[in-house]
């Protein structure tokens, strides 16, 4: 992907990626529900129904996934689980962002740029949900709907949204979009669909945990990309199946 990125891209950056955009941005972002118009309202509804009638099937899909526990420890399960970790943003960022830096490429400048405000933008809703739901995790035993509230600092009540699903889709949705090739963008996806896998092999998280967390990812990186490629100043809720947003450029 860093290959085809910085040698085949006609993504050019028309404009600075800088710390001051990053805050007219972030306030952007987080204040759009204002202006959201019905449509809007009705795909964040959708969004809701959806993640409730997964929360039906979290019992009979980990009941299932649980018989066999023998693959715990594999590369495609551990792949997945680093892929959501917090870091990987982190040396990703460090990555696009060395390699502009050393290049004076602009393309990997914008990836990198995005990269950091999709994780962060995701990453701080995803965090809020978790402590104000308060949904505990399928290892504690206590079932798919036991809920507690306004619980910040017990993580095994943080199952809802699924984080590390929200940071795998965050990542993949903004590298799937900074490349051209159909396969490439379909390969960007393969890490994060391992990290829902992962989550729920792992016993970390409800399926309709990971759904939302990754609904809340590839809204966040869509958004972002849109936002530098469009300049559409509002935000509109995506449609959620990633390989067919179409993407119009300047």
């Amino acid at each position: 992907l860093l290959v085809s990125i910085s040698c085949g891209s006609s993504l050019v950056a028309q404009e600075e990626y800088n710390l001051s955009r990053f805050g007219s941005e972030t306030g952007a972002f987080f204040t759009q529900p204002l202006h959201w118009e019905e449509t809007d309202w009705l795909k964040f509804g959708l969004i809701g129904a959806g993640t409730f009638l997964a929360m039906q099937a979290d019992q009979p899909i980990r009941t299932e996934v649980l018989k066999d526990r023998s693959y715990y420890h594999s590369v495609p399960i551990v792949a997945g689980r680093v892929w959501g970790e917090l870091y990987t943003p982190v040396a990703l960022f460090t990555l696009f962002g060395a390699h502009s830096l050393i290049t004076g490429n602009t393309d990997t400048r914008k990836i990198a740029y995005e990269i950091g405000q999709a994780s962060l933008y995701a990453g701080a809703i995803t965090i809020l949900l978790k402590g104000a739901i308060g949904r505990a995790r399928p290892y504690t035993g206590e079932g798919r709907a036991s809920y507690h509230p306004f619980t910040f600092l017990n993580d095994g009540y943080h199952s809802l949204p699924g984080g590390h699903a929200t940071i795998g889709f965050a990542l993949s949705t903004v590298l799937s979009r900074n490349v051209h090739s159909g396969f490439l963008k379909g390969l960007a996806y393969v890490p994060a669909l391992l990290t829902v896998v992962s989550r729920v092999y792992q016993d970390q998280h409800w399926f309709s945990d990971c759904l939302l967390g990754a609904t809340i990812g590839y809204v966040a990186g869509s958004w972002v990309v849109d936002r530098h490629e469009q300049g559409d100043s509002r935000v509109q809720i995506p449609s959620l199946y990633p390989l067919t947003v179409r993407v119009t450029l300047n």
